[in-house]
């Protein structure tokens, strides 16, 4: 499976805080999926690099994008919005239980605006910007990812 991570912020893109996100995104990627090539970068909070990081790589064949920042509602957080204009087919159970899970851990998880959809034969996944709000949300959808991206992928289910 070919995984990016793109971290959205301001602050990390301008290197005046170190991403702490990505790099723990990408850890449990190596550890608990099948993947090979992992792409990663960090850009900006403005939609138009987010539009083009997300269709950079499903046009490269990336099974899996994975965002972290930029699901708040701040001014400045438009990741749901950019990923909006790129997917085809949104996944809204996805959204739903990292709202859920994440509520028994603080309530602050309701305005968590993250999307998940799918693009072409790409499944792009929104998370939080926190370290903890990522892997957190990561953990909780990681078992459903593979199963998903096979079907993306119009691969037959087992009998």
């Amino acid at each position: 499976m070919k995984v990016a991570v793109v971290t959205i912020s301001d602050r990390s893109y301008r290197k005046e805080r170190k991403d702490l996100s990505g790099p723990a995104i990408i850890e449990i990627i190596k550890k608990e999926l099948e993947s090979g090539e992992i792409g990663y970068r960090v850009i900006p909070d403005e939609k138009s690099y987010i539009i083009r990081s997300l269709r950079y790589y499903c046009n490269l064949g990336y099974d899996l994008i994975i965002t972290t920042g930029g699901t708040g509602v701040t001014t400045r957080d438009v990741t749901p919005e950019a990923t909006l204009e790129v997917i085809n087919r949104r996944l809204p159970g996805f959204e739903e239980i990292m709202r859920i899970k994440g509520f028994d851990k603080t309530p602050n998880a309701i305005i968590s605006r993250g999307v998940t959809g799918i693009c072409g034969k790409t499944l792009i996944v929104n998370l939080p910007g926190s370290p903890q709000g990522a892997t957190e949300n990561l953990q909780v959808i990681l078992p459903a990812i593979p199963h998903t991206v096979e079907k993306i992928h119009d691969e037959p289910s087992e009998p």
